[in-house]
């Protein structure tokens, strides 16, 4: 007789690849089409499956919406926390990864913020929709206990992302690292007063 653990480990670990591959489809029409562009149906047909198995996965179209920005998001906090845990210019941390919203990041950034735009419209998404400037704001809180600069600190950061993404063109990340460093109040490493 076999075992039936094995069989049932094997679902399971299929079941996780559909899921990954209806959210990265998710995100392939978020990034073509805007989120208005995503349905049950898009998804479908740019996954390669049905429109009834992409419903079996995720009921509602604000699950969908919501497991493909906490893709995302997911993304954005470990990055982020390992800026906070291991980087000895935070600040340089996060303007890098600003930057790369400008290059091979873009589409990720792009669908993060087109999502959480829809956060305004659809409650679901609001919680996911915060955890990148929860995220900025606990990295600015390490450099300042002064809750305005670290309000600035997530504004310039939102800013900065949103102003890449829309000039499509690479970003400076020594000029980020400035516009973060003044938003914080602080002096870049290595700059003349």
């Amino acid at each position: 007789m076999g075992d039936d653990s094995e069989h049932i480990d094997g679902r399971k670990a299929r079941g996780n690849r559909r899921r990954a591959e209806i959210i990265d489809a998710t995100l392939a029409v978020v990034t073509r089409d805007g989120a208005a562009g995503v349905t049950h149906r898009t998804v479908a047909k740019q996954a390669g499956i049905t429109t009834s198995l992409s419903t079996y996965y995720f009921a509602t179209l604000d699950d969908l919406l919501v497991a493909a920005l906490s893709s995302v998001a997911d993304t954005y906090t470990t990055r982020i926390r390992q800026i906070i845990d291991g980087s000895e210019d935070k600040l340089r941390g996060l303007a890098e990864l600003i930057v790369q919203s400008a290059g091979p990041g873009r589409d990720h950034a792009l669908a993060e913020r087109e999502l959480s735009s829809l956060a305004a419209r659809r409650p679901a998404l609001a919680p996911v929709a915060r955890r990148w400037r929860e995220n900025v704001g606990e990295l600015a809180a390490t450099l300042t206990d002064d809750p305005e600069a670290v309000a600035a600190l997530v504004a310039a950061s939102d800013g900065l992302c949103t102003a890449i993404l829309i000039d499509n063109a690479p970003a400076d990340p020594d000029y980020v690292h400035r516009i973060l460093a003044r938003a914080i109040h602080t002096q870049p490493a290595g700059a003349v007063q």
